[in-house]
């Protein structure tokens, strides 16, 4: 089983970005969950959400404490002590930054993945709203789902205009993400 933390802000749409992604890997055949954790339901509180994937069911609903993959969508939550908590070996973190690199440090960290989704979804969507990005960026780093399956989850929750420039937006992700192996 892999196991995915979303890290974000509320309004930056990390519940739906866990979500979408759950669904493009169901797309695909698999089996998975998605599970969002709130403080203070309001616009800014730091949100999480929880992605579980495997080729078996997935029974498993509670908390998430030692990832596979954390992905970082606000880029002021990378200082926080806590985000890398219990990375397991291999661990792969992927981070909305424009910068080149964030100065991450964890014994299990061996893949670094940077985009700069604000960028992108500025210039696509319109918003500096990068979740969409980042699942692009998700597909490339990862490989644990393709970006046919998020272009396809992506045109069920998305319609018209908005659809379009999400799809772009996730497209330009898996284009422009940095992919830093770590130890190599």
């Amino acid at each position: 089983m892999k196991e995915v933390v979303l890290h974000g802000r509320g309004g930056q749409g990390i519940v739906l970005s866990s979500e979408i992604l759950a669904y493009a890997l169901l797309l695909e055949g698999k089996y998975a969950s998605s599970l969002p954790m709130f403080g203070g339901e309001r616009r800014g509180a730091p949100v999480q959400a929880f992605l579980r994937f495997d080729e078996k069911p997935v029974r498993d609903t509670h908390q998430i404490y030692e990832p596979d993959c954390v992905v970082i969508v606000d880029p002021s939550l990378a200082k926080s002590p806590t985000v890398l908590q219990g990375l397991r070996g291999d661990g792969i973190v992927i981070a909305n930054t424009s910068r080149e690199l964030l100065e991450l440090n964890h014994k299990n960290l061996k893949v670094m993945a940077v985009v700069d989704a604000t960028g992108i979804a500025l210039t696509e969507i319109g918003r500096a709203i990068g979740n969409t990005c980042m699942l692009g960026a998700i597909a490339k780093v990862t490989g644990w789902v393709e970006l046919d399956s998020v272009v396809s989850s992506l045109e069920m929750y998305f319609k018209g205009k908005a659809g379009e420039r999400n799809v772009q937006a996730a497209r330009r992700g898996y284009d422009s993400v940095r992919i830093l192996r770590l130890g190599d």
